[in-house]
């Protein structure tokens, strides 16, 4: 593994000639401003990449430290996001893609909890950076300084309750609104100020992110709660219906997949998968099977088929599915791992810190390249591929930007 420059974080915090040079930036199609992507389906629009480069290495442009937790990275311009927990305290980090080092950070108390560290990932539109901790305080940060905009608890103000391993749906910006995956089934807020546009009864959610998609003319969201696929009009908050789904552990993490009125979903703990017809009342199953058992790694949908990880950690499968029928067209043991899509391929990091680039056809498992122990073990956070960098992290919070440009 070749090693371009290693930056260790140390207190830093701002470079003030930055802020007035780069007081906020637009947002370019390549960028990854929030979890899963500019499009939140886990699909990169990245064209400066390229899928061999990792048959000659992986050459690590720069290294950081940002605390323990699972929390992924988010890109806009020069600027990644990304969060931490060390010592009971929680820190929100703004990093230079061109070396790592720190820009800004922003710190509150928060306990690490059991697996510690955050688990959801900021999300950005430029001038601002939005947060939520496993407590379920909602942060609202200057993307430029880091300073507080607006902040609320979700518990204190909504009767939102935590879950067995910390609320870690990250929050979701559309339009006007910041959705959250907490409460019954889900709470929103004006992101500009904070103030709440509708929460549903208080109560305890689930793991996965809002998913926001058109259910005829109407915009909807997908909540994958504690025991149940909701269905609700965004707009309103109003109910449209329900899908039940117990997991062993309340488990419903992996976030929700819509395409033309349909939903899949998938739970681990042997639980399995299944397409919903949310077209109209009440939702109707149009399969189900155990063939993607995802503990908490998402999939992503490419020309009318998912690709995943089926198995709790420790033991997994990459697999590719028809969305239409659940039939499986092809898997590979790669291990346990998390994914991500970019120019028609599969970029996966399994828990040991391998990294592979796999080709996302239905035709069959395609290797196009891959590295060794790009990172020690344990790797469970999503890559993302952003502007030609490979960025990767570990549960101790060791992130690292891989040169993967053409």
């Amino acid at each position: 593994m070749k090693l371009k420059g290693m930056v260790h974080i140390g207190m830093t915090v701002v470079a003030a000639g930055w802020i007035a040079a780069v007081p906020s930036l637009a947002l370019d199609a390549v960028d990854w401003p929030q979890f899963r992507g500019p499009d939140r389906d886990g699909i990169s629009k990245d064209t400066r990449w390229n899928p061999g480069a990792l048959n000659k290495g992986a050459t690590i442009l720069w290294t950081a430290k940002v605390g323990n937790g699972y929390s992924a990275v988010s890109v806009l311009g020069d600027r990644v996001f990304t969060a931490g927990n060390e010592g009971n305290k929680d820190t929100i980090f703004a990093l230079s893609s061109k070396d790592g080092k720190v820009l800004w950070k922003y710190s509150y108390p928060c306990q690490g909890g059991s697996y510690p560290g955050p688990r959801a990932t900021p999300a950005t539109d430029g001038k601002v950076v939005y947060f939520m901790s496993r407590e379920g305080l909602v942060l609202c940060l200057d993307a430029g300084t880091g300073e507080v905009k607006w902040k609320k608890s979700v518990m204190t103000e909504f009767g939102a309750e935590n879950l067995g391993w910390g609320l870690s749906g990250s929050p979701v910006i559309e339009g006007d609104k910041l959705l959250l995956n907490a409460g019954e089934y889900g709470i929103v807020l004006n992101r500009n100020t904070g103030v709440k546009i509708w929460a549903s009864p208080a109560g305890t959610g689930g793991y996965a992110a809002p998913v926001v998609f058109n259910n005829g003319k109407t915009r909807c969201l997908a909540v994958f709660s504690q025991k149940e696929l909701a269905v609700v009009e965004l707009a309103t908050g109003r109910k449209l219906g329900a899908f039940p789904w117990e997991t062993s552990y309340d488990v419903n993490a992996s976030d929700p997949v819509a395409h033309d009125g349909r939903i899949f979903i998938a739970s681990g703990y042997g639980k399995g998968c299944a397409v919903i017809d949310a077209r109209e009342a009440p939702l109707k199953q149009v399969w189900v099977n155990k063939a993607m058992r995802s503990q908490f790694s998402s999939c992503v949908l490419i020309d009318g088929f998912l690709y995943g990880i089926d198995g709790n950690y420790g033991n997994g499968t990459l697999k590719c599915l028809e969305f239409a029928t659940g039939q499986v067209k092809w898997e590979e043991q790669l291990g346990f791992g998390a994914l991500t899509a970019v120019g028609g391929n599969l970029v996966m990091i399994n828990e040991d810190g391998d990294v592979f680039v796999v080709k996302a056809s239905p035709n069959g498992y395609a290797l196009v390249s891959s590295a060794k122990k790009v990172l020690k073990k344990t790797c469970w956070t999503s890559p993302v591929v952003c502007r030609g960098i490979l960025y990767c992290r570990n549960e101790k919070g060791h992130l690292v930007a891989v040169d993967v440009r053409k």
